[in-house]
């Protein structure tokens, strides 16, 4: 088994994240045992997108079974969904309208941002502006959130709970930013991109 990079820098990123994403999921999923399935299903929903994150990572960086292709689509499939899933359609209630406001719009400029950059077929022309510019979107929005809990919400037993789960997706991008912002095609994704441009 060989690792994707030679770049010791990218290979420190990936692995920081990593561990620390997988710390923060164990700890969310602590959280679901502890506060029980019937209150905290919507955690362990999430949580199962960010590990399927994760161990897509993982395979990619240990070059396992998967392409740069495959990975750059599920990986953004999955922070799609939580996006769409925590954010839009099931936004946590915040006790400031306009912070509550802010991240919704930022939450649709994201998914919007995801839509466009990854549902087209040249994805190799993605430039670093790109890829940093989805995970600043996502930082704004877990920033705002942290802002909200610390400044105007109540402090109680979930709080914890709550700024570490905000803050795993922002981990994970940054993750999948540093798989994905210095790579080139492998061969075979070359080859498949090749033999479709001939085709059309």
């Amino acid at each position: 088994m060989t690792i994707r990079f030679t770049e010791k820098r990218r290979i420190l990123d990936v692995a920081i994240t990593g561990v620390s994403a997988m710390a923060s999921v164990g700890i969310m999923l602590y959280g679901v045992y502890h506060f029980g399935l019937a209150e905290a299903w919507p955690e362990l929903v999430l949580n199962g997108f960010y590990i399927a994150c994760l161990v897509m990572m993982w395979m990619y960086f240990f070059n396992v079974c998967i392409t740069t292709e495959q990975f750059n689509y599920w990986s953004s499939i999955c922070i799609g969904v939580t996006v769409l899933l925590r954010d839009i359609l099931f936004p946590p209630p915040l006790a400031n309208h306009t912070i509550g406001l802010l991240c919704r719009t930022l939450s649709v400029l994201l998914l919007c941002t995801l839509t466009y950059f990854y549902a087209r077929k040249d994805w190799l022309n993605y430039t670093k502006r790109d890829l940093w510019f989805i995970l600043v979107l996502d930082m704004l929005i877990a920033a705002s959130y942290h802002i909200d809990i610390v400044l105007f919400e109540s402090v109680d037993e979930y709080t914890d709970y709550i700024l570490t789960e905000i803050w795993i997706r922002s981990s994970i991008i940054y993750g999948l930013v540093a798989c994905f912002v210095s790579e080139t095609a492998s061969s075979d994704d070359t080859a498949s991109l090749s033999s479709n441009s001939s085709k059309e």
